[in-house]
């Protein structure tokens, strides 16, 4: 008999399903949104005075030590900066703007910039530390026409900091370690005055919190608006799916960049607005960052625990080898959390696996659908026994329409926690909404069952996307590319797919370097094209492909050839988002003698 899960206390998941008479469906929860604050900052004052002692944020020092602070700390702290910055005689068109990695320092200036109501902006550091040609960085900081900007570590970013300069001779250059900017240290001098009560009392509902840019998979990034009432009303949204997040303060230990949605405003904005910790994982997905994060959970027992598809695929060796890291990572779970990609099967069942193992009982592992325009969260799985795909249903106050597109159901979304319009793009904000005022988002979604809506939606790919055969077959992108990297995994990392007018599905596939070498049993010395053209590799990526047609019950879901991609994707021509995703377009078209070799 298969293990019962934790009894976790989750949201009602009840829904109202109407269908007009043109077709479109209208999905609604049933649940009423509750009361929420009218700017976040509000929260901050209120666990000052509840729990002024707990701590909200902590990171490791450089000697490794936690440097921790308490929700009281944080508000005087916040309460000095946003003197300082009231002294800058900032207007709500002066924007700040962030280079840098998630930090203490990144966090307070952030808040203090909510706080008095002066709009900021995370960008995202491969921007200014990856790019060659700092085209983005330029775009978005030409966009935010920034009158402060901040970056950790001012000798690491140097070289944005200077084309900020060069672009803006009068903004103030504020840094924390290193570098010839302001010292951060100097902001926390500044005395407080009754300006900043003032400041504070003036913020509504409508000021903008902060500007999120895209993360251009579509081109340039567009910078998405964020006002106060968007963000405290998905933190009330989300409350609500995971009431056991109000119940307990969380406590989380993330290292999802807040230059994101997933991990500036959903994991960041939950341990504020529920009293939580968040300790700051250094660590990320990758070979080298993964030992980081290893080292931080053997300390932090996280109650819930967030992160893409790709680290629990490296998390899980790790909990499988450690017993301690195990127990401390499970005795306190609540449930696990992932977003940006599908969760493998494979490794799904597997922290299943561990989990019962190690507490005897199954962890809810959870989904959702969202993105940076509606908040992020627009609809979650929040129920146990739910599978990859599986997105649930919409959160309180959401009004979900999905209308037909061809053979597809497009979903979009009108809520208080979607935005009003893109910074200083009137075009990209016309185009971004239909004649009723719905956010398009070009998802597809379908029913699981029909006849019972409160089941939820299941993801159906992505509008654009999909493409037809020669044969007038229709391909379902997103299907095809989440089986194939499933079935592939972990040596394939991701997948483009081509065959526009063609007979067959081709496929360029992109590997995952360590799980090559592992697979070859090669040493790093060995160059990486070495590596993924190596005997078994090929072996292994023929084998691979045979077996998954062997279910295959079509030409649309059946991968007739394929060829590797001894290059990885290019984030400065746009074939890879700072977040990984690929850009399926951009890679078909810069890759062309790729797909020419796939039907000759």
């Amino acid at each position: 008999m298969q293990a019962g899960y934790k009894n976790i206390s989750f949201g009602p998941t009840r829904t109202h399903k109407i269908v007009r008479q043109d077709g479109i469906i209208h999905f609604r929860l049933q649940q009423n949104l509750e009361a929420i604050p009218e700017k976040l900052t509000q929260k901050l004052i209120e666990w000052a005075e509840k729990t002024p002692d707990k701590t909200f944020l902590a990171r490791r020092g450089k000697t490794g030590e936690w440097k921790k602070l308490s929700y009281s700390e944080t508000l005087s702290t916040v309460q000095s900066i946003a003197q300082y910055l009231l002294n800058l005689n900032l207007t709500n068109e002066e924007s700040i703007v962030i280079l840098s990695e998630n930090s203490l320092e990144n966090a307070l200036l952030a808040l203090a910039a909510l706080h008095i109501g002066i709009p900021y902006s995370p960008v995202s550091p491969p921007y200014s530390l990856i790019s060659q040609d700092f085209g983005k960085l330029k775009h978005c900081l030409e966009l935010m026409t920034p009158k402060v900007i901040f970056a950790q570590n001012g000798s690491q970013y140097q070289k944005a900091l200077e084309l900020a300069k060069n672009l803006f001779p009068s903004a103030e250059i504020i840094t924390a370690e290193e570098g010839n900017g302001i010292d951060f240290a100097h902001l926390l001098q500044t005395e407080p005055t009754a300006e900043v009560e003032s400041a504070f009392a003036r913020v509504s509902g409508d000021t903008i919190a902060k500007v999120l840019f895209t993360s251009g998979s579509t081109g340039l990034p567009k910078g998405v608006i964020n006002t106060q009432q968007m963000w405290c009303t998905n933190l009330q949204q989300i409350t609500q799916v995971f009431p056991f997040m109000s119940e307990n303060p969380p406590v989380f230990i993330d290292w999802l960049p807040w230059n994101h949605t997933f991990g500036g405003n959903h994991n960041f904005g939950l341990a504020l607005y529920n009293g939580g910790t968040l300790y700051i994982d250094d660590g990320k997905p990758t070979p080298q960052g993964i030992e980081t994060t290893i080292q931080n959970l053997r300390e932090i027992s996280p109650t819930a625990y967030f992160n893409v598809p790709k680290g629990f695929e490296m998390l899980v060796p790790y909990l499988e080898k450690e017993t301690d890291l195990r127990l401390n990572f499970f005795k306190n779970l609540n449930m696990l959390f992932y977003a940006g990609a599908s969760l493998a099967q494979p490794v799904w069942n597997r922290l299943e696996e561990l989990a019962v193992e190690t507490i005897g009982e199954r962890i809810p592992i959870i989904t959702g659908l969202g993105c940076t325009e509606s908040g992020p969260s627009a609809m979650f799985a929040n129920w146990g026994g739910a599978f990859s795909g599986l997105l649930g249903v919409p959160v309180a106050g959401m009004d979900v329409k999905i209308v037909p597109d061809g053979d597809k159901l497009e979903v979009r979304y009108k809520a208080p926690n979607v935005m009003r319009g893109y910074w200083r793009n009137e075009e990209a904000t016309l185009k971004a909404f239909d004649e009723e005022g719905y956010y398009k988002t070009g998802d597809a979604v379908k029913f699981l069952d029909e006849n019972h809506p409160d089941k939820g939606l299941v993801f159906d790919g992505r509008i654009a996307e999909d493409f037809k055969l020669s044969t007038g077959t229709w391909v379902n992108v997103g299907v095809l590319k989440a089986k194939l990297i499933s079935a592939g995994s972990p040596v394939v990392q991701d997948v483009v797919l081509a065959g526009l007018d063609k007979e067959y599905v081709g496929a360029i596939l992109f590997l995952n370097a360590e799980a090559c070498r592992k697979l070859a049993g090669l040493s790093a010395e060995i160059q990486i094209q070495e590596v993924f053209q190596h005997e078994i590799i090929s072996e292994y990526l023929y084998d691979f492909l045979k077996r998954f047609n062997q279910s295959a019950t079509g030409s649309a879901n059946r991968v007739e050839k394929f060829i590797v991609a001894l290059d990885p994707p290019s984030i400065d021509l746009g074939e890879i988002t700072d977040k990984g995703s690929l850009n399926q377009r951009i890679v078909l078209k810069h890759r062309a003698h790729l797909v020419e070799q796939l039907y000759q």
